[in-house]
């Protein structure tokens, strides 16, 4: 498994790591022998990049990966970095974002991780107006001069977002939604990144699932999982849930890319990996995983051969056609 520099941590991850949203909560039930073992297998393919947030089942995937984790050898816990993100909690408004309650939310994350100082924090998508108020990097600077983080970082909906948060200087990685459906922030995000030394993190490479080819117009999801409340956003964002894009048009598209990734001779899921792998500027993709077999088949993108400009191009076309209209403007 190749490994990047994680921007402004300095932190070494492996290329394909793990999202936990699914070992927490919104994915259907996922029981805590099966996240164990997802854990245990997505490090013994090489992944040693781990992603969840506080709000994850209400703290369930932060306490499922500090117990896993604390039980691992010393040289294990070593190479693993832990990602976790804030914010939400409470409502989503500019008033909330403050230095006490980053403590509080932060010291309830180093209990359930186990972790005297979390190596890297990130706002949790806050509002807009949240990446313009010096008061809030003033406060995390305060939480990184306490020993309580190590580096924080910002997770975002839009490419606005993301430019403004690559502009402080305190910020050491931007988490964002990037995948064969989704674009825009080839645009300007990944080359203001590189720039300025960030880290990117990107993140619903599968489009929810869309990507991996497995889906048609008839698929149901559970009514606990966010494919089937949040379709139009009447959770949270709508781009969380299948990169926004329409479920029926997405899983035509997909059976296009399907058809492309055959063209290289892998599966979907793996070719939509690799493609986001290989973006200039991404430090680390984090694909979702309910089982061991998903969990090993992820961490083999990070292994794939370069998919050369024609694959590039196919997939460019492909938005292009497809998505560019509904959804370029909107994240």
């Amino acid at each position: 498994m190749e490994h990047r520099t994680l921007g402004r941590t300095g932190r070494q991850v492996s290329v394909v790591g793990l999202g936990t949203w699914q070992l927490g909560a919104d994915w259907g039930d996922v029981s805590e022998l099966e996240a164990h073992a997802v854990l245990g297998a997505s490090l013994e393919a090489g992944v040693t990049m781990i992603d969840t947030a506080d709000v994850y089942g209400d703290g369930r995937s932060e306490t499922i990966i500090g117990g896993w984790r604390a039980a691992l050898p010393e040289s294990d816990r070593a190479r693993i970095t832990v990602a976790t993100k804030m914010g939400r909690r409470l409502e989503q408004v500019p008033g909330n974002y403050t230095l006490e309650n980053f403590r509080l939310w932060t010291d309830r994350s180093r209990r359930g991780l186990q972790m005297e100082t979390l190596d890297l924090v990130q706002l949790h998508c806050p509002p807009s107006e949240v990446f313009g108020s010096d008061a809030v990097f003033d406060a995390l600077d305060t939480l990184v001069a306490e020993e309580a983080i190590a580096a924080y970082g910002v997770s975002v909906e839009t490419t606005d977002q993301a430019l403004t948060a690559i502009a402080r200087p305190g910020v050491a990685t931007v988490q964002i939604i990037l995948n064969a459906f989704r674009l825009k922030p080839l645009d300007a995000v990944l080359p203001a990144a590189s720039a300025a030394g960030v880290g990117i993190i990107a993140r619903v490479p599968l489009a929810s699932g869309l990507l991996s080819g497995r889906y048609d117009h008839s698929t149901a999801f559970a009514a606990n999982d966010h494919r089937t409340y949040n379709r139009q956003g009447e959770a949270f964002d709508r781009g969380e849930t299948f990169s926004g894009v329409d479920f029926d048009e997405g899983v035509d598209a997909a059976r296009e890319f399907s058809a492309l990734a055959a063209t290289v001779g892998l599966a979907p899921a793996t070719a939509a990996l690799a493609w986001v792998v290989q973006q200039p500027g991404v430090s680390t993709v984090i694909p979702g995983a309910r089982n061991i077999e998903q969990a090993k088949a992820n961490a083999t993108a990070g292994s794939v051969p370069p998919l050369g400009e024609d694959f590039f191009a196919s997939v460019r076309e492909l938005y292009d056609r497809r998505f560019r209209a509904a959804i370029h403007s909107r994240w």
